[in-house]
This record gives structure tokens, C-alpha cells and sequence, in this order.
């Protein structure tokens, strides 16, 4: 059944009926618009838009034309923190050949990007963002070529199915050794840059996401939680330690993969998919103590079960929940867990959905102190100064808003496909979703 974002305040209560589960909700969306500090940098309101990538640098891996155009808009939109999308540091961890890739040969054009998403932000808003640079390694999902070229941790049959990657993919210790110094090494230059923080990436199956859940493993990197764990908190630490207070370390965290024992993160053996947040709570309790500044959480996988990662209307297959209930166990959890770190500023994730209301349910939750900032993603794409409007006090217009079509997606899945909203930006997008999706 296909599902209609809500586009004012009665069409979201009746899908809240309809779903069974209700939201803290707050009429007044001031919260939003207060300032915070971290990491002695203050972020002018609790606006996130989250790192959406765009398939669209050029073969080096530096921002092309569409990339400057994006984060141009971003920057006009008016958000405190504007998270630059997923950014490999190992040319084989690529997701496809046009993924940004941090190089002595293009880190100038990263330089210039960060100072012209500042100098846009400032003249349109009269203050500078906070840029935070998304570090990652694609794992399963690496395609630098366009072709499949998996780096895996174990092997998965939920993912793999009766074609098993070839155990010469799975990657060795030492190539993991590597990749931790790689992601350091990439927040000392992103802060050379002028980024102002480094996001170890580990969600969504990407690599380091995928080691959360390899009890199998053999190794200094699988099987017992502290090897599970080890590369993402020893890299926040390194990282932290080399760049120093003024810098800002996080992590966009998968808290929860949505997969059975010993495949999926934070489940227990033989109870399914059912949530249990134990580990999560030691992972970000170990976070905090390594010194990481900020945690991003999310939870799901886009490429296997999208509706726990990001609650839609209409998708590659009909999802088996209402999407308002998947949008309360992303929030829930989030400030469950969150609780764990109190201090520490927390981001959540999956409120697209909750169209025209999500300020007011995110406002809600920031009152009652279970996170601290509304993180955005399609959203962005479609309605990109949904910021300047939330933080003005405006109703979100409901002919901007994203309707979570999942049209983005579809373009993206197409070889040499460059997402954006084919609905709100149609004047670029529609011809590229008639190219590469509908192939006219």
C-alpha cells in the first residue's frame, strides 16, 4: 500500500492513528533555531542536512558542476551543519566512479567547495555553517569502476544469497590496519581544508558498519565487541587526538542494522529482528570516551530493507509496516540510546517522512531531551531551504516538501545515474530519470 506524506497537521495524525503510535509534538518549533556549541564552534540552529550523495564529482573524485549546484543550495538553505557526502579515502572503496575521493591531487577543489558553501551560507544568512566531511570505505557496495568489485568483512548469505563472494574479497587485517590510518589521515587534511569536522562513516553496511556485526570473524576485528568495535573507535581517537579540540569528530552510527543474529547489529540470537540496544548503548558510551564530539544515528540498510532506513511512500517493494511506525522506532531508539551519553550532542535521522510536521516531532523530542538536532536527508534535495523556513517559523510549504517517492534512489541504482528530486528540481532531474531510469 502506497502512502501519502502528510502535508498538514490533520492528514499526520490520522497516520498516526492509522499506525498506532504517536509523537512527542511541540507547536512551538523554536528549539530548532537555538544555538549550540561543540567543539568550541557554534552552530547557529539544530538543523542537519544530512550527506546525500550525488554520484556527480568527476573521475578523480573532485565536486563537478551538479556538486558545486547542490551544495550552493544547501548552503543557501540556511542549515547549521551542512554534512558533505561520502567521501572514499581508498580509490577501491569507491561506490561508483564518480564518488568523491579525497587525493593530494584534488583536496584544492575540496578547499574551494568548503569555502564557497561558507561564503554562499554567509551572504544569504549572515552566518557560516558548520561543514563536516563524511570519511568512508564502500566495502560490499564498492564499484569503482561501475562494475562490482565487493571488499567485504564476512560473508553475509542474507546479501549473497546461493552466490557467495569469492572469500579472496574478504578483507585482511592488515588491510583494515590501513584503512585506519587512511581515515585519520583524511581528518587531518579535511581540517587543513577548513572542514570543520570529520565523520567516520559507519552505517549502512558500508565497511565499518558491516564489522559492527562480524561475530564470525576470526581476528583482532571480529567475533568479541571490543574487535567488532575496534577500527571505529580507535580511528575516532587517533582522529581526535591529531586534530585536536577544535575539531569536530563524529560518526554517522548504525544503531541498528534490522538483520537476524549473527548477520545484523544490535539483535540477540534467536529473536530475530527484533531491536536490542545493548550494544549500541556500550558502542556510544565507548564513543564518548575515545573522544568523539557528536554522534549521527541511523539505522537500517537503503539496499535491503529501506524502510527501516528511511521510511517511504512508494519503493522497489511494498514495505511490511506503516512507515509512521518505522519513522517511531528510528526516533525512539535514537533517544533511547542517546540517553546513554547525555552531553554529548546527538543528530536523528528517518524524519523526511513526517513531511509538513517534522519540525514540530523533532521540536518535541529536543524538549524532552532525547536529541539534540533534526537531521534532514531526501528532504534536502527537494525542498533545500526547508532550514531558512523552520528557523523563521513558517509552516513547511507543502508544494516544497519531499514526498518520499524514492525516485532519487532509482536514479542513483542506474549505472552513471546522478541523483536529485525528479519532482521538485525537475528542470535537471526529470531528463536524467527519463535517461537513466526510464531509459528515453
Amino acid at each position: 500500500m502506497a502512502y501519502n506524506v502528510p502535508q498538514n497537521k490533520d492528514a499526520f495524525l490520522k497516520m498516526c492513528e492509522e499506525a498506532n503510535v504517536s509523537f512527542p509534538y511541540s507547536e512551538d518549533i523554536s528549539p530548532l533555531a537555538q544555538k549550540i556549541v561543540i567543539a568550541g564552534k557554534t552552530v547557529n540552529n539544530r538543523i542537519v542536512y544530512q550527506a546525500m550523495e550525488g554520484c556527480d564529482g568527476t573521475r578523480e573524485g573532485a565536486p563537478d558542476e551538479l556538486t558545486k549546484r547542490r551544495y550552493l543550495r544547501f548552503a543557501r538553505g540556511g542549515a547549521g551543519i551542512i554534512w558533505f557526502e561520502a567521501t572514499a579515502v581508498f580509490e577501491e572503496g569507491r561506490a561508483n566512479p564518480r564518488q568523491m575521493y579525497l587525493t593530494d591531487k584534488t583536496k584544492d577543489s575540496f578547499k574551494q567547495i568548503v569555502h564557497d558553501i561558507k561564503d554562499e551560507c554567509y551572504r544569504a544568512n549572515g552566518f557560516e555553517p558548520i561543514v563536516i566531511i563524511q570519511l568512508t570505505h564502500s566495502g560490499r557496495y564498492s564499484k569503482p569502476q561501475g562494475t562490482p568489485a565487493p571488499l567485504i568483512a564476512y560473508n553475509n548469505p542474507i546479501f549473497e544469497k546461493d552466490n557467495p563472494i569469492d572469500k579472496s574479497r574478504i578483507v585482511t587485517d592488515e588491510y583494515l590496519d590501513r584503512l585506519g590510518e587512511a581515515l585519520v589521515n583524511g581528518a587531518v587534511v579535511a581540517k587543513e581544508l577548513g572542514f570543520d569536522g570529520a565523520d567516520i562513516k559507519s552505517c549502512h553496511r558500508y565497511l565499518l558498519s558491516e564489522l559492527l556485526s562480524a561475530y564470525e570473524r576470526e581476528g583482532r576485528y571480529g567475533g568479541s565487541f571490543e574487535n567488532r568495535t575496534r577500527l571505529l573507535t580507535n580511528a575516532v581517537k587517533n582522529a581526535k587526538d591529531l586534530t585536536g579540540k577544535d575539531f569536530i569528530i563524529t560518526s554517522r552510527l548504525n544503531v541498528y542494522d534490522g538483520f537476524p543474529y549473527p548477520y545484523g547489529f544490535a539483535v540477540k540470537e534467536g529473536q530475530g529482528i527484533v531491536p536490542d540496544f545493548t550494544e549500541s548503548k556500550m558502542l556510544v558510551k565507548k564513543l564518548v570516551e575515545n573522544g568523539i564530539d557528536m554522534i549521527d544515528m541511523t539505522m537500517g540498510n537503503p539496499y535491503f530493507n529501506p524502510h527501516v532506513n528511511r521510511p517511504y511512500s512508494r519503493g522497489g517493494y511494498e514495505a511490511p509496516e506503516h512507515p509512521m511506525f518505522g519513522v517511531k522506532r528510528m526516533l525512539d531508539g535514537i533517544g533511547e540510546i542517546a540517553q546513554e551519553i547525555k552531553g554529548t550532542p546527538v543528530i536523528s535521522s528517518g524524519i523526511s517522512f513526517l513531511g509538513s510536521e517534522s519540525a514540530n516531532v523533532c521540536a518535541g523530542y529536543i524538549n524532552e531531551g532525547k536529541f539534540d538536532f533534526a537531521g534532514y536527508g531526501r528532504q534536502t534535495l527537494a525542498y533545500p531551504d526547508c532550514a531558512n523556513a523552520i528557523t523563521s517559523g513558517q509552516n513547511l510549504d507543502p508544494k516544497k516538501l519531499c514526498i518520499c517517492c524514492s525516485k532519487c534512489t532509482e536514479i542513483m541504482r542506474q549505472p552513471g545515474g546522478t541523483p536529485g528530486c525528479v519532482i521538485r528540481d525537475q528542470e535537471v532531474y526529470a531528463p536524467l530519470y527519463k535517461k537513466y531510469v526510464l531509459g528515453k
